[in-house]
């Protein structure tokens, strides 16, 4: 059996974050399982969201391809060629940054038709992965609908990978290193320690095994 792919894409800036960290201990359970990974940092790459031009669009030409041409293209290129994809941003402002809805702007609308025959020309059914870290306790995550407002994300991969994305969530997430540098007289730095020491591990297990399942998944057969 050939070896799989899996592709990882950290939408968040930080490269030693939260959110690189789940992402990598994926990876390390998919290498555990016997796959070959990467890691794409989008931060690090010169891209914009989609420009509307629509020529994914034109029936005259290729479906499935952005027209744009800058260094998030050929990552687009190497996700139709995975086997299956882990993507991950923090939360601000209640959403995914900007850099990762960008990403998910040319990824899916480049793969996505306006026809009521053919939703998606994404090559293949490929299992995926969401993950999101977060400042907001999951009280908070629920009072603010955050389910809702982050659905658009399941959706977009659901349709497009044609299999619903696992999903893990970081809540109430450590962010400084030395929490007296900065104003953030909000937040119980002694709180947020103790939640780290307790749950971090955990989500990190978590991480790993999804990376597995990942690797072992297997297209039901249809009925």
């Amino acid at each position: 059996m050939p070896q799989k792919t899996v592709l990882a894409v950290n939408g968040s800036p930080r490269r030693k974050g939260n959110t690189a960290e789940l992402l990598q201990r994926i990876l390390e359970g998919a290498q555990a399982a016997g796959a070959s990974t990467e890691m794409v940092h989008l931060y690090g790459l010169d891209f914009k969201g989609c420009l509307s031009c629509f020529s994914c669009k034109r029936k005259d030409r290729r479906h499935g391809v952005c027209a744009m041409k800058d260094e998030l293209s050929p990552v687009l290129e190497r996700i139709k060629e995975a086997d299956a994809v882990a993507f991950g941003s923090p939360i601000y402002f209640m959403n995914v940054s900007s850099g990762f809805f960008a990403f998910a702007e040319r990824l899916f609308f480049s793969n996505y038709l306006y026809s009521a025959e053919i939703p998606t020309v994404f090559p293949k059914k490929m299992p995926s992965a969401l993950v999101y870290t977060m400042n907001m306790t999951k009280a908070q995550y629920e009072q603010f609908s955050m389910d809702t407002r982050l659905g658009i994300m399941d959706m977009a991969m659901g349709q497009h990978f044609r299999v619903p994305p696992r999903k893990l969530f970081a809540f109430d997430t450590y962010q400084f290193s030395d929490y007296a540098k900065y104003e953030s007289s909000i937040f119980s730095e002694p709180h947020k320690a103790s939640w780290r020491r307790e749950n971090w591990p955990v989500l990190l297990d978590q991480a790993f095994t999804l990376g597995q399942e990942l690797v072992q998944w297997q297209d039901a057969p249809e009925s």
